[in-house]
């Protein structure tokens, strides 16, 4: 399976140049898509990486390419540099949002393969795996027309399917869709809780247990997991933890990174 851990040295900073900034709690700027940062140096790297937050760039700070970035600049393109081969450009930055969407799938495909309780699916799951590898795959031409929604559509069944057999047996809360904004749930048992796409924004989740706990989707945005245990939660994206605020104590999923800018943050 591909590497889905970003990489920017093998970049070309296509985040910084292919994404839309519009002015708000998550950009200082309006940046308009296909026009390149002013932060954005010569040799592809953000030249104030490391006050990112302080300048009001928390976009920047959640966003994660899921390893997109790296194979649309040197697989799909063969490394070529935008800069250099101008004529590649606009394809280039149209086909990484499609190729993080497909890596986003195929990081939940691995979360349920990873999963015990979840062997009976397998099979399935590994035929995802080689389809969306498939597409990942393709020559540009065949890549920018990927209709991700209609994959993303037949993938979503089994993901509910493996959800299903993780939480089997823990009595968790049916909460998908919740509205949590700003919630009161410090110390709070959630293990095997069905969280899929709920609004935790700005919740206060210290010390609660996420074990098992079903994430997919789930807006995390300033939420506050310090000291939670989310070690054995369900498809918890890397964009998911940097949106959201923990510490050294943080029980995190064992595929993902503890962010820099948590408290005792390694990566």
């Amino acid at each position: 399976m591909a590497d889905l851990r970003a990489d920017c040295g093998h970049c070309f900073g296509l985040c910084c140049v292919a994404l839309t900034f519009v002015a708000s709690a998550d950009f200082p700027v309006n940046k308009p898509a296909g026009e390149p940062c002013g932060h954005l140096e010569a040799a592809h790297r953000c030249g104030v990486h490391a006050s990112l937050a302080e300048r009001g760039y928390a976009g920047c700070v959640s966003y994660d390419c899921i390893g997109a970035g790296q194979r649309v600049s040197q697989v799909t393109f063969s490394g070529r540099d935008w800069r250099t081969h101008p004529d590649v450009a606009a394809d280039m930055f149209a086909a990484l949002p499609i190729m993080r969407q497909l890596h986003e799938l195929l990081a939940y495909l691995a979360d349920g393969l990873s999963r015990a309780d979840a062997h009976a699916l397998h099979p399935q799951l590994r035929g995802f795996v080689d389809e969306v590898e498939s597409q990942a795959s393709a020559p540009p031409e065949v890549l920018l027309v990927t209709d991700v929604a209609e994959l993303r559509s037949r993938v979503a069944p089994i993901l509910r399917e493996v959800s299903s057999a993780v939480r089997a047996g823990l009595g968790g809360a049916a909460r998908a869709g919740a509205d949590l904004v700003g919630a009161e749930l410090a110390g709070v048992n959630l293990a095997g809780a069905d969280l899929r796409g709920a609004l935790l924004i700005g919740a206060n989740l210290g010390g609660a247990s996420l074990r098992r706990a079903d994430l997919i989707g789930a807006d995390l945005r300033g939420a506050d997991l310090r000291g939670a245990d989310l070690g054995q939660a369900l498809f918890v994206t890397q964009a998911q933890l940097n949106a959201a605020r923990g510490d050294r104590e943080t029980v995190l999923p064992p595929a993902a990174d503890r962010p820099r800018h948590w408290i005792g943050g390694t990566t």
